[in-house]
């Protein structure tokens, strides 16, 4: 068997449910799938209960994180329509803001433009913005930012239309980059019957075909792969009102390292928009004696049951995937091997502390 090696995998978009939510996953079971996925450091998002958006709430992730997580993490901070003049105390605590334009799961939502244009106004322009904005309010928030010389970053693009606003942007000199979720690479509408009525919701929506095609032929556009791995248990995803998310972290790379076997991608277009570029976009501090290592020629099965998130089930269920990570070496220790986490609960460090 031979392996090839890679430095830790960066996932800039991560709900790991804690606080609040922790029958769907919390700071163990989520660092613990990160790293059976071959990410050696997550950055979590602030839709939690409550959700973070000062100083006490953001400190109740930090606790979990401190006696739970099993790789390194930072938090975002949300930005909601009362704490625009006081998100930024917490910046250096973060690694970015996080605003919510569009509709998404949780209660943090910015509908109107005082509070939108006050938190690009005061937010500290050493660390970015990060948002889930789609069509105009993508439009709005481009102009926004370029305005207020603010670096953005675009999460889960899926459609060509966004793609090819975000190109424009760059070609311009603006400060934008974005990320594009596996799910939203290899999955189209035309999936979602087979995934499920309940199972396939996720925001933003599966696309079209033609809009996935567009992602492909924009790639060059995109700076990050990101899971946006948002677990719900089963009973929650079959039931009469089924929440948006999906779980990735645990299919991100075996998806992926296939598109490199079929020629789509190469080993650089992984590593650029997998640690390169996550780690340059939020300022990350370098992990050092990290990498994992990669058995590129085996075949597995995806499985939800067999997966470590503790949602236990996925919306790739049954396909076959290249690539097994085999082993993680963070800072110098054996985090996972074959299958097995190996880090202990609270041994994974804040990046942004």
């Amino acid at each position: 068997m031979s392996l090839l090696r890679l430095p830790g995998l960066i996932d800039p978009h991560v709900h790991l449910r804690e606080p609040g939510g922790t029958h769907k996953e919390d700071f163990d079971t989520g660092t613990a799938a990160a790293l059976a996925g071959g990410f050696t450091a997550i950055l979590a998002m602030p839709n939690t209960q409550p959700p973070l958006t000062d100083a006490a709430s953001l400190g109740l992730a930090k606790l979990a994180g401190r006696s739970k997580a099993r790789c390194d993490y930072a938090l975002f901070l949300g930005a909601g329509s009362e704490n625009a003049e006081t998100a930024g105390a917490q910046a250096d605590q973060t690694c970015g803001l996080k605003m919510y334009l569009d509709q998404t799961y949780g209660p943090l939502r910015l509908d109107d433009l005082a509070s939108l244009q006050a938190h690009v106004r005061r937010w500290p322009a050493h660390r970015p913005i990060a948002a889930h904005a789609e069509g105009k309010s993508l439009a709005a928030l481009i102009l926004l930012a370029a305005q207020g010389d603010r670096p953005l970053h675009v999460c889960h693009v899926s459609l060509r239309e966004e793609i090819l606003l975000i190109r424009a942007a760059k070609e311009r000199g603006q400060r934008v980059t974005c990320e594009v979720t596996p799910h939203h690479l290899f999955l189209s509408e035309l999936d979602a019957p087979a995934i499920g009525p309940g199972r396939s919701e996720v925001r933003p929506r599966l696309a079209t075909q033609e809009d996935v095609n567009a992602l492909w032929d924009n790639l060059d556009v995109i700076d990050c792969f990101a899971t946006d791995h948002a677990p719900h248990t089963l009973e929650e995803k079959d039931g009469p009102k089924s929440p948006p998310g999906f779980p990735g972290l645990e299919t991100a790379l075996g998806l992926l390292w296939t598109a490199v076997r079929a020629g789509r991608l190469t080993m650089d277009d992984l590593v650029l928009r997998m640690h390169t570029n996550p780690r340059r976009i939020y300022g990350l501090p370098e992990q050092p004696e990290t990498f994992v290592e990669l058995d590129g020629e085996a075949e597995w099965e995806v499985r939800g049951a067999e997966l470590h998130s503790r949602c236990g089930w996925t919306p790739f269920e049954g396909r076959r995937l290249r690539g097994r990570v085999r082993r993680v070496v963070l800072r110098g220790r054996d985090a996972f091997e074959d299958g097995r986490v190996l880090a202990a609960p609270g041994s994974g460090k804040d990046l942004c502390s």
